[in-house]
């Protein structure tokens, strides 16, 4: 072989070349010759910023799945692109513009959306730059963005077909109210935040009868303004007598009804509540049941409005203050409570949400989310983990309908037009010069705009060419899996069900594979605020980017999350360094006529036991490898590639096979050892690759002109696990193995060569050890081996067992045994008081209600490390005790 790899591997420069070669060659598009397909839509990353630790590992997890069926010859499509995210990108581009003193108001509707646009390209770019550096294979040709005109256009047909079916309809709703951004948002968009708060108990005085009240309790006594009624429940016979009394409002000079309604819980508080359609939900409802006309007394931009007499103009918690203080003032406060209660913020920018009565838009929910829970029950889409169906059927199942307009510039307009003269609307995706109804020339297109969702839920086939059937909708629709955090479930997984089963007559996905978070060592999550937050670009330009991308995958165990230890990355820089090391001497001991051919017929039949050990530990991996990724084990699939490599190739099989490779045995012993090395650890690289991309590729294009992206997937070899040369082979790893640890446990240090007897009949591990004698003295340290059934064991002699006898080490002269036991007793009481405060840790409900899962899992695992070893600790003290 003519070809060589550097004296050390440097990440950077690796991952530059594959970066550029890759995109040179075209290598991720589809292979549209193969008829078996396997496809996933990214989930699109906000254009707003730059990929976080969560992108890195949701998009690693996307790329081993897609490298592994592209190796498998299906023609696989992964298809990238971004989100426009209307309130998100707004509010960046709006505090651009504040940072030059400006404001959004300050440009026409149109010059703002070309500010949004350059900020677009911007970010775009960094985020598609970010992409590529984690080495993803994605088809950049397919690249999409929730504003691509063909997006758009989905957009609209969608919109229309729901409205002419009667499910968009307009209307006037209590909907969750930003004042800051004075916008609509979501119910999902709302965060609830536990809030110390206060609990007003208020005295609305009975008309007509003096110094008689009822008392109300309220978290917003500035809402009071607009009450219409108080409400009792009718079965409350504290009221029954009450009826047809009226109210003053105070601070007002109205006056409301008592009204009973079945809605009122006679048990919370003094069985009343106060009426205020215009500014809660379940009152809104309430006042329709009971005919009552709703008052708005807020402004959109969170201030108190003309129908609040003084208090006009007064910021909400202002008004607050001062209706309290006038309350007080009154004497119409009967008492003020602490009162911790769950309080709405807007989860983009944290503003306190206004339960605010407004017309907007909505779609009727209900018949579209049947259409999801369907396709879930039947199994067309299947959750993975299973238990993630729970959580979606108890949402769906109490779903509400949901508001799609937002009071933005940057956004989806909602396709419909308005007649000033007969207040009809019509919708349509172009301008309309005259109203179709009345024929006026004055129609208005509709201000808002559409919530970002509403276009991310088509993403799975609006990205393909939906409206028109085209070739990519056919053959890659549905898609086969779905990537993504539990946190989206609602927002986004939810509703591209929905829309799938609604425009496709098909799930978008037969998958939905849910994975954990990444949160920092001690299992908090990443917040900018606590000051924890991960650049994975800074993670992997100190480690590498397999390094970082293989820790990903490692660290994830099903169902839960990440914890964050930096010194695991550290771990699998070694192990990058370990294969390049052991890559470089392979090649160093390969002759410039060295041709690669691969285990054939002709090197099978001079297979020597060590060779077909190897292969068939090989196998072993494979077999694993396959079991863990058909149920998406990331981290198991990573434990067998990384054990083979690191353990059955390097440490055993590398070691076994020098002597071979350095040619002291045979010149066809040399030729078959070097073959057997080149083909298991090009296999090994095909498994490894979906991992670690980049090293994987650098090294294989040492032995193939192909790309390691698109050769074959690796294949067993035809060796059984039962043939002669890997029972001996196993049976050499076993007694090595023993023979290391015996020497741990009594302190036996490497430099010191020692003998050791093994007592078996057994003709097998006879012939094992006398056909691998001087491998086994290497591996062990030893100065000498025998087999010797009949040996007598000696009092200064450790022992232990292996599968077919015993294993003797005598330690006479080689160690000072007071001294040693002296040493063990020491680490013993140490390791027993670490055990015990562990113990003791872990039996605390304190600990156990505070701690996160993954933390206590780590302290369990500490903990059954130290009871293994202080069982190790007391055999090597009973060894030495005779």
């Amino acid at each position: 072989m003519k070809k060589q790899i550097g004296d050390r591997y440097e990440p950077k420069e690796v991952e530059r070349k594959w970066i550029s070669l890759w995109e040179e060659k075209k290598s991720f598009l589809p292979n549209t010759d193969s008829k078996e397909s396997f496809s996933i839509v990214i989930p699109p990353p906000n254009v707003t910023g730059s990929l976080h630790i969560g992108h890195a590992l949701n998009h690693t997890i996307q790329d081993i799945l897609i490298r592994i069926e592209r190796k498998k010859g299906k023609s696989t499509l992964w298809l990238p692109g971004m989100d426009h995210a209307g309130i998100a990108t707004q509010m960046v581009v709006e505090r651009e513009l504040a940072k030059e003193g400006k404001k959004r108001t300050d440009f026409t509707r149109e010059e703002f959306e070309n500010k949004v646009w350059e900020w677009k390209e911007h970010s775009g770019g960094l985020i598609l730059n970010q992409q590529k550096l984690l080495g993803e294979s994605v088809d950049w040709s397919r690249e999409r963005f929730t504003f691509d005109e063909g997006l758009s256009k989905a957009v609209f047909k969608v919109f229309k077909s729901l409205y002419d079916e009667g499910l968009i309809y307009r209307g006037e709703r209590i909907i969750n109210w930003c004042p800051a951004s004075q916008t609509a948002i979501s119910d999902l968009e709302v965060e609830f935040r536990e809030t110390k708060g206060k609990l007003y108990h208020i005295k609305y005085p009975i008309l007509g009868k003096k110094d008689q009240f009822l008392v109300v309790a309220t978290t917003r006594p500035e809402t009071m303004l607009g009450d219409v009624a108080v409400c009792a429940n009718p079965e409350d016979t504290r009221y029954s007598s009450l009826k047809d009394i009226i109210l003053e409002l105070p601070l007002t000079d109205r006056q409301i009804p008592l009204l009973f309604d079945s809605f009122v819980d006679k048990e919370f508080g003094s069985g009343l509540v106060k009426i205020t359609p215009a500014h809660d939900a379940n009152d809104f409802e309430a006042g329709q049941r009971l005919g009552l006309k709703p008052l708005l007394v807020m402004n959109p931009d969170g201030t108190m409005n003309e129908n609040t007499g003084a208090y006009q103009d007064l910021d909400r918690f202002e008004a607050r203050k001062k209706v309290v203080a006038d309350l007080e003032a009154k004497g119409l406060i009967e008492k003020i409570e602490d009162h911790v209660h769950a309080v709405g913020h807007n989860s983009r920018g944290g503003a306190v949400i206004e339960p605010y009565l407004s017309t907007q838009w909505f779609v009727k929910i209900r018949p579209l989310a049947d259409l999801a829970v369907q396709a879930v029950q039947t199994g067309q889409v299947e959750f993975v983990p299973k238990m993630w169906e729970k959580t979606f059927f108890e949402w769906m199942n109490n779903i509400r309908d949901w508001c799609i307009s937002r009071q933005l510039w940057w956004g989806h307009r909602i396709p419909a037009h308005h007649c000033k003269t007969c207040k009809h609307i019509e919708i349509s995706e172009t301008p309309i010069e005259a109203c179709p109804s009345c024929g006026s020339k004055e129609m208005e297109p509709d201000p808002d705009v559409l919530d970002t969702w509403f276009s991310a839920q088509l993403w799975p086939f609006s990205t393909m060419g939906w409206p028109e059937q085209t070739a990519d909708l056919k053959k890659y629709y549905p898609t086969s899996v779905l990537v993504t955090g539990f946190d989206i479930i609602f927002f986004w997984v939810s509703r591209m069900i929905m829309m799938g089963m609604k425009f496709m007559q098909a799930p978008p996905f037969h998958k939905v594979l849910i994975h954990g978070l990444v949160r920092d060592k001690d299992g908090k999550k990443f917040s900018k605020s606590v000051g924890n937050v991960i650049d994975p670009l800074i993670m992997m330009e100190k480690y590498g980017t397999d390094s970082f991308r293989f820790f990903l995958a490692a660290t994830l165990p099903e169902g839960k999350d990440i914890l964050f230890d930096e010194s695991r990355l550290d771990g699998y820089r070694s192990f990058c360094n370990k294969i390049w090391n052991s890559s470089r001497f392979i090649l160093m001991n390969l002759e410039e006529s060295f041709t690669p051919t691969g285990i054939t017929p002709d090197i099978e039949k001079d297979l020597e036991p060590m060779d077909q050990w190897i292969l068939s530990r090989f196998n072993h991996c494979l077999e694993e490898y396959n079991k863990a990724h058909s149920k998406f084990h990331f981290y198991e699939m990573a434990a067998s590639i990384y054990e083979f490599i690191w353990g059955d190739f390097c440490d055993w099989y590398i070691e076994l096979v020098k002597p071979r490779a350095y040619g002291k045995v045979s010149p066809r012993s040399a030729e078959v050892a070097k073959q057997v090395l080149v083909d298991t650890l090009t296999r090994a690289l095909g498994l490894l690759h979906p991992f670690m991309p980049f090293l994987t590729e650098e090294v294989h294009s040492v032995f193939s002109d192909q790309f390691l992206a698109t050769t074959p997937y690796p294949e067993a070899y035809p060796i059984s696990s039962d043939a002669l040369g890997v029972q001996k082979l196993n049976l050499l790893q076993e007694i090595v193995t023993k023979i290391r640890v015996m020497r741990a446990e009594n302190g036996v240090t490497p430099d010191k060569k020692c003998k050791a007897i093994v007592k078996s009949a057994d003709s097998l591990a006879q012939s094992a050890i006398q056909e691998n004698e001087v491998s086994l003295l290497q591996l062990a340290r030893l100065e000498l081996i025998k087999v010797d059934a009949a040996y007598e064991i000696q009092k200064t002699d450790s022992v232990s067992h292996f599968s077919k006898g015993e294993i003797v080490l005598p330690l006479e002269g080689l160690i000072d045994i007071e001294k040693e036991k002296a040493r063990l007793a020491k680490e013993l009481d140490k390791a027993e008081i670490e055990k015990e405060k562990l113990q003791t840790k872990l039996a605390n409900p304190g600990f156990l209600s505070k701690a996160s899962q993954d933390v206590i899992e780590k302290e369990r695992e500490k903990l059954n490390t130290l009871i293994d070893k202080v069982e190790v600790l007391k055999k090597g003290i009973q060894n030495l005790a005779g």
